[in-house]
């Protein structure tokens, strides 16, 4: 059995995670700023932690599931953070998605602290997450893999090493691009095709047969916004956050994806009102009600 595991950050990801790290068998302490997250945990059977310090004291792995840069950084770098309380040679894996550059930072902190450090950023869905079947993009060294491994296959079934330390963080971006920009295009998509007076189960059905399927259309939408369920999974406001993390990414190298740019706008005008918080597939609600066009369903039968 591996160090007792201080798991920070029990969102819609990170609950899963940490539940199917306890079902496993690991010794898990759960902190989330949220006591209704924690005792959700706790009665997975995880201990609770009053404090960031207490979990980590007892730790010799911590794992952070946390939104955004400014999370990461508070959490590992600050003065009352993760570094602060871990004992040397323990095993820190960051499953956030951030930039590159909070990911290189954190990772030469651990390094100068001499904890090892894997980023392992998070592909699929949160059903997925609950069922343990999750995808891993991860960063780390032949040893940093090596030690991360047992824990991401008891909470996943797909890891993928993309490199050196911070090649986790960059890989999700890209994927990120890919799929929010396709949430958005698919919306699009089946507005157009409603407008047309077309059936939503049929354009999936021919959509899926060629070259124009995706995953939004297979996979997310139907699971979601077609059943009629905008509850998040994964949020257009968080969806607009991963999207801007590669749009400043391609500009740091001088890029320009004006298709990304314009799915930024559609989502920042989203992300203006009650749609911050529902599911990213509510990008086809939103853009049936500018439209004034009734969203489209699936049946129970085709679902």
């Amino acid at each position: 059995m591996t160090d007792t595991i201080a798991f920070i950050g029990l969102g819609a990801m990170g609950l899963p995670m940490a539940s199917n790290l306890v079902r496993k068998g690991f010794r898990v302490i759960g902190f989330d700023l949220d006591r209704a997250k924690l005792d959700a945990l706790v009665a997975a059977g995880a201990k609770p932690a009053g404090s960031l310090a207490d979990a980590v004291r007892e730790a010799g792995i911590v794992i952070t599931m946390l939104p955004a840069p400014p999370h990461v950084r508070s959490v590992m770098l600050g003065p009352d953070g993760v570094l602060a309380h871990l004992r040397a040679g323990s095993l820190v894996i960051d499953m956030s998605t951030i930039d590159p550059a909070t990911t290189d930072d954190v990772a030469d902190a651990c390094r100068r602290e001499g904890q090892t450090f894997v980023d392992a950023p998070v592909g699929r869905l949160v059903s997925h997450a609950e069922r343990g079947e999750s995808l891993f993009m991860v960063g780390a060294s032949d040893e940093g893999h090596a030690r991360a491994l047992p824990l991401l296959q008891a909470m996943g079934t797909t890891i993928l090493r993309c490199g050196p330390e911070g090649s986790g963080t960059r890989t999700k971006i890209v994927n990120n691009y890919l799929a929010i920009v396709g949430a958005q295009l698919t919306a699009e998509a089946l507005l157009l095709g409603t407008k047309l007076g077309l059936n939503v189960a049929t354009m999936r059905d021919v959509a899926g047969g060629t070259t124009a399927t995706n995953g939004q259309l297979m996979i997310n939408f139907p699971s979601k916004v077609l059943k009629g369920d905008t509850a998040p999974g994964f949020t257009i406001d968080l969806a607009h956050k991963d999207l801007m993390l590669a749009l400043a990414a391609a500009s740091q190298q001088r890029l320009g994806l004006p298709v990304g740019q314009a799915a930024a706008s559609a989502l920042g005008a989203a992300r203006g009102g009650d749609y911050a918080g529902r599911d990213f597939s509510a990008l086809l609600d939103y853009a049936c009600e500018i439209a004034g066009v009734a969203p489209p369903r699936l049946s129970p039968q085709a679902s």
